[in-house]
């Protein structure tokens, strides 16, 4: 064999050898980072959880490698994805989201799992308890689905004279079924009509918006979930392009120009995480750390998209507003 063919036959083996063998060959840690989301829509999160990584005395590149595996919204892919990371045999899985947690979790028993989840993770089965985590899982719970009926609540203080309220809501989240029953039963108690509608794709939001013009909604709350984050943007400009007066979960919403948020931080959690695997990585067992719960809860306004919308915000809104965006 002639130098040359040897080299590009080297070459090719190279980059097939598993993405875990050239970690150890560096003697790093591999971190395996599994979301249900997309790259685009979640830098500021990776950028925290890293920064809850450098808390601990890990940074990427330098003593620790991560590989990143991201659905792009597509839930159906994230077995396949979890399979992956297990076959590449990280040391830890950071799951972001509660599809990407189920799937980490269905796909092994003994690689230590740290996830992100806006659902209870004790009623979606990710853990026994929160103070006693299963033997390879634990995480930071946001709380994000529990809170809609509170968003509900603001929209009617925000809309008084409201009858219907749309809530947009992802068919193929474990948790979809549990957040409409929630609404539909918060929307009885207050005397308002809740009207679903579903999007489980970018591509289906159009669709969605358009139905809830035809069914004459004077509200609207997008429901808690990683692709409506992801998609914020685009949400955000079809709210605006319909009129129609939207609460959203966090508050990178708000930023973007949404009208009201209400939740927890999404990048504090991400920071947690990261905290929580670098203690991992230092020889902590999940079972030992018990589910972070999220205690710092965000009310913003953005005042500019509400005179945009011709709405007067009621000056009691305003009052326990944490932060108003002029």
């Amino acid at each position: 064999m002639i130098r040359r063919e040897f080299i590009t036959l080297l070459g090719g083996a190279a980059a097939a050898w598993p993405f875990v063998g050239r970690a150890q060959q560096a003697a790093m840690p591999v971190i395996g980072f599994l979301n249900s989301a997309s790259s685009e829509g979640y830098a500021p999160m990776t950028s925290a959880f890293r920064q809850g990584l450098k808390q601990t005395g890990y940074v990427e590149s330098q003593n620790v490698a991560i590989e990143f595996r991201w659905a792009d919204g597509r839930y159906d892919r994230l077995p396949e994805l979890a399979a992956e990371l297990v076959r590449g045999q990280v040391a830890v899985i950071a799951a972001g989201g509660p599809p990407a947690a189920l799937a980490a979790k269905a796909a092994t028993s003994t690689i230590p799992i740290v996830f992100t989840s806006g659902t209870d993770p004790v009623t979606l089965g990710l853990v026994s308890s929160f103070n006693r985590p299963d033997s390879n899982i634990t995480g930071v719970n946001l709380f994000l689905s529990e809170l809609n009926t509170k968003k509900l609540g603001l929209l009617r203080d925000l809309l008084p004279h409201a009858k219907t309220i749309g809530v947009l809501l992802n068919p193929t989240a474990e948790n979809a079924e549990s957040q409409s029953k929630d609404l539909q039963a918060a929307g009885q108690a207050l005397g308002l009509r809740v009207q679903r509608v579903n999007a489980s794709s970018a591509r289906e939001f159009d669709l969605a918006f358009a139905t809830l013009v035809e069914m004459r909604v004077d509200g609207l709350i997008v429901g808690a979930d990683p692709l409506n984050v992801n998609r914020r943007e685009q949400l955000i400009a079809l709210a605006a392009r319909y009129a129609i007066p939207a609460v959203y979960e966090v508050r990178e919403f708000a930023d973007a120009g949404g009208l009201m948020t209400y939740g927890t931080s999404i990048k504090d959690a991400y920071l947690q995480a990261g905290v929580y695997v670098g203690r991992i990585l230092r020889g902590g067992r999940p079972a030992e750390l018990p589910v972070l719960r999220s205690t710092k809860f965000e009310f913003v306004i953005n005042l500019k998209t509400a005179r945009a919308l011709d709405l007067t915000v009621p000056p009691g809104l305003l009052a326990i507003a944490d932060e108003v965006i002029e």
